[in-house]
């Protein structure tokens, strides 16, 4: 994170959190003439479009009385997603049973992309179990993303 981003989350992080959301992502970018501040959000019951509309109130009203961004810019609030990042130790513990894609900044065995099911966090270490069966303990320090794989094939989610 730059310090730009770093002094927003700081900002936002202490009021997100008495609200009940964790901030799962923050990410500053300019696309095309425009910047966008862009927030990811959850909570263990999942976001809705009013969860967007209250973070995105609160936010831009800490952010207009303390000014951290020099041009303007839009304010963009959403969850992560059904194939949501991994970043902490707490999102390792909590997705355990979850199928997981990770990526390291140096090989580990000979590789650097791994799949498979998160089995938790384990003294400073990601335990995986590979699609191929094998077990792998992956230092958190050294992966570089990790993200959750929505597979439809086991959704369990009610049809419409």
């Amino acid at each position: 994170m730059s310090k730009l981003t770093e002094k927003i989350k700081e900002m936002v992080v202490l009021d997100l959190s008495n609200m009940g959301y964790e901030l799962v992502d923050l990410q500053y970018v300019k696309e095309g003439n425009c910047y966008i501040l862009r927030l990811f959000i959850d909570q263990p019951t999942g976001i809705g479009l009013e969860d967007c509309e209250k973070v995105s109130k609160v936010v831009g009203e800490i952010l207009d009385e303390k000014d951290p961004i020099p041009n303007s810019y839009y304010l963009e609030v959403s969850s992560p997603g059904l194939e949501r990042p991994l970043k902490k130790e707490k999102d390792f513990i909590r997705f355990k049973g979850s199928k997981v894609k990770v990526r390291t900044f140096k090989p580990i065995e000979g590789q650097r992309n791994f799949k498979g099911l998160l089995l938790g966090y384990e003294e400073g270490q990601v335990k995986i179990q590979l699609d191929e069966g094998r077990l792998l303990g992956i230092p958190l320090e050294q992966i570089t993303t990790a993200k959750l794989v929505f597979d439809e094939a086991e959704d369990r989610r009610p049809k419409e």
